[in-house]
């Protein structure tokens, strides 16, 4: 059960964030679907932060499942590809929900897409309710709309939500200026301003994200999910990460 609402953090002062998951993230090793530990070990994560004192809403990606049939994709146009992306989302909120309430940890899903047999619809109201009640809640489905991004969703319902903060899993311990993976020479930012990342195309998150983000004041963090207890140990402020804020004003 989450602690009371008066329960000091520590670390990063985020009360209430947003954790946006890639759909790659999920397929551990393999080359596409799920991978069961790293969904499990995704999951008792979750439920130390939750047990912290958080509220923790998800938007989660589909790359792991559209991989799967992207060939037979291919030709498609561009609002049915995405539509299928969304319902891949659906089916990774349902994995990690299940996930998440086998380790005692109440979950729901909000589907930007009516699904009633498997999903409740999104509504802002009781979405905040239900953290506000120590659930999850895992957003699915996007946006609703082709054309925009699950990191787009995130940014929209992290502002939706009044999130404190967005936290971003990757594959890397941060931003750097180019590929780490390619450049070993790559250098990595604790710190950066949203128009730098625009200005340098540093693709952390598409650029509607960012500009939401910017716009809305959320800080972004960019860590490495693949850590032990990845998340909750960003949020204790341990480890390496990036946080991505507004320009701090100068003193007069």
């Amino acid at each position: 059960m989450a602690k009371s609402i008066n329960t000091p953090l520590r670390g990063l002062p985020y009360k209430r964030v947003m954790l946006k998951i890639s759909g790659e993230g999920l397929m551990g090793p393999a080359e596409y679907g799920l991978h069961g530990d790293t969904v499990r070990k995704l999951a008792s994560d979750i439920k130390g932060v939750v047990a912290a004192g958080r509220e923790v809403c998800i938007v989660i990606g589909g790359g792991n499942i559209f991989r799967g049939v992207s060939n037979a994709a291919k030709g498609m146009d561009r609002t049915s590809a995405d539509y299928m992306g969304m319902l891949a989302t659906v089916i990774n909120a349902l994995a990690v929900q299940n996930a998440l309430e086998s380790q005692g940890v109440p979950t729901r899903v909000q589907s930007a897409i009516a699904m009633a047999q498997i999903s409740e619809p999104y509504i802002r109201r009781r979405a905040m309710r239900h953290m506000e009640k120590g659930r999850v809640v895992i957003f699915a489905a996007g946006t609703g709309n082709p054309f925009f991004t699950t990191d787009t969703a995130a940014a929209l319902r992290a502002v939706e939500m009044n999130c404190d903060a967005l936290l971003k899993a990757t594959q890397v311990d941060g931003v750097y200026d180019s590929d780490p993976k390619k450049h070993k020479k790559a250098k990595r930012y604790d710190r950066l301003t949203f128009d730098k990342v625009i200005a340098d195309d540093l693709k952390v998150m598409d650029t509607a994200a960012i500009a939401l983000a910017r716009e809305n004041r959320l800080p972004i963090v960019v860590f490495n999910m693949h850590e032990e207890n990845a998340v909750a140990r960003v949020l204790e402020g341990k480890g390496k990460f990036t946080v991505i804020a507004a320009a701090e004003k100068a003193k007069k």
